[in-house]
């Protein structure tokens, strides 16, 4: 429902099984100091009150007692070289690493969704890029996608990360970050600019990094958020797949020591190929990588019908390695999002289910393949409204790191052309309500009015998912799935 004008990534339904869409009744909590209280004693607030209205098609739920969030501290802690043991990710000293995370989406490669623009056109970067070479020039067009990425992540978007609760960021970007696409096969000059920017201010912050290829040359599959929607030209270029394995030895020569990045993520989606072609081409930048860093995770993709193309990691020769999945609850042809959807995928089935047995079947699965998971991607507060979205996210997190799954949502920014987050916008931040973002097209738009759209992305108000943030720093857990 988010994802608008054709920019979702409808792919992503193959990876996920159907749910019987059941409505769900939510009810709205006064946020006070207190563990337990009468819902009579809420009060009347204008903020319960819409919440109770605005539900449509619930039925009565006779709960007497809500938990509230209870604010605590964030505890900093200095990032340590991390690897796998199994299922679990680890520190050095063996002890288990609780990763909860989220996608730097839009920042190192666009998403032209996630800043109100598409709807003239221009919807994936290559596009922008032809355009602005085009009109402008080269140099000009790199002067603009400098002031791009020099707004759209600033301080504040990493002090509020930080005041999510959260220790672990995925940073999308894309190959031409690195290489220099005038001359294939050698560094930018400026290649190492944003990747050890995000490293510092995560570092800073107590937090890991997982560099993401989110677009390899030639993208990896068809989809816009690869770079070039409608190329998937990696598969069927041998130059372009060397490209990529000389592009990730680069980075792991880079950052081998450093032990704010928790690990690699090769390619993201590549389902532009069959499963048993991408097994393969995963395996060749598995040795690349290895061959010069010994010590990082590396992170093996897993394809629109899941990872059995790959069998056991650690019969392939693969070691500290992490299987990666796109689950989706309530979204792309997976039901709807309510709470009896998050609640088939979190609590394997149960009351009104239809056999779905969520994330118990995928703990078996990794079980017996002796590995990790990293949940690369997922959206568990959109369109629930802002405290129910708040209670699916904390025991979203809390159910993965149960399992000692590392996982980070998308997405950390979302900007629309209006503002406000509604029912819930995929962006743990978006701005305010009446704080507009203009639709250029980009085609006719002057030099002045980019520059003016561009600017703008690092100065518009925020408007935080308040609730989110509140239950992923209270030091007690909610419990929407009760039933009295």
């Amino acid at each position: 429902m988010i994802k608008i004008k054709n920019a979702i990534r409808l792919t992503r339904a193959a990876l996920l099984w159907p749910v019987r869409v059941l409505l769900a009744n939510t009810f709205s909590v006064c946020i006070s100091v207190c563990i337990c209280i009468f819902i009579s004693a809420c009060g009347g607030s204008s903020a319960s009150s819409t919440a109770n209205t605005s539900t449509t098609n619930s039925v009565a739920n006779p709960v007497s007692t809500v938990i509230v969030p209870i604010p605590q501290a964030i505890a900093r802690e200095k990032p340590v070289m991390l690897h796998t043991e199994g299922s679990r990710w680890v520190r050095t000293d063996g002890s288990q690493k609780i990763l909860k995370g989220v996608n730097l989406g839009n920042w190192l490669i666009q998403e032209f969704w996630m800043m109100g623009q598409g709807s003239n056109g221009i919807d994936d970067q290559c596009k922008l890029e032809a355009v602005l070479d085009q009109r402008f020039g080269y140099v000009e067009r790199e002067r603009l996608y400098r002031l791009f990425r020099q707004n759209w992540m600033r301080s504040r978007d990493w002090d509020l990360i930080e005041k999510f609760g959260l220790n672990l960021v995925r940073l999308p970007f894309i190959w031409s970050v690195v290489e220099d696409e005038k001359h294939p096969g050698q560094l930018r000059t400026d290649a190492w600019e944003y990747l050890d920017d995000a490293i510092n201010q995560a570092e800073q912050r107590g937090m890991h990094v997982i560099l993401d290829l989110h677009g390899a040359v030639g993208s990896q599959g068809w989809e816009h958020h690869s770079g070039c929607a409608g190329k998937n030209l990696y598969w069927s270029t041998p130059e372009f797949q060397q490209r990529t394995i000389w592009l990730w030895q680069q980075v792991a020569t880079r950052y081998k020591d450093r032990a704010a990045v928790a690990g690699y993520s090769l390619l993201n989606e590549p389902w532009g190929a069959s499963p048993d072609v991408m097994a393969k081409e995963v395996a060749r930048l598995y040795q690349a990588v290895r061959a010069v860093d010994p010590n990082h995770v590396i992170i093996l993709p897993g394809h629109s019908s899941g990872i059995d193309a790959y069998g056991k990691p650690a019969d392939q020769g693969m070691q500290n390695v992490a299987f990666e999945i796109h689950p989706y609850p309530g979204f792309f042809g997976w039901g709807e999002p309510n709470l009896q959807v998050h609640r088939d995928w979190l609590r394997c089935g149960g009351l009104g289910s239809t056999g779905n047995t969520g994330v118990c079947e995928w703990n078996t699965r990794l079980s017996k393949l002796s590995s990790a998971l990293f949940i690369g991607e997922f959206q568990p507060w959109a369109g629930l409204g802002a405290e129910l979205g708040g209670q699916i996210t904390r025991v979203t997190y809390d159910t993965y790191a149960s399992y000692g799954w590392a996982a980070t949502s998308w997405s950390h920014k979302l900007l629309s052309n209006n503002g406000g987050q509604g029912n819930g916008t995929w962006g743990l931040v978006t701005n305010q309500s009446g704080q507009k973002i203009p639709a250029l097209n980009f085609q006719t738009a002057s030099l002045a009015e980019i520059e003016a759209l561009f600017n703008s992305f690092g100065s518009i108000p925020y408007d935080p998912q308040q609730a989110v943030m509140a239950w992923m720093t209270s030091s007690v857990a909610p419990d929407p799935f009760a039933r009295p």
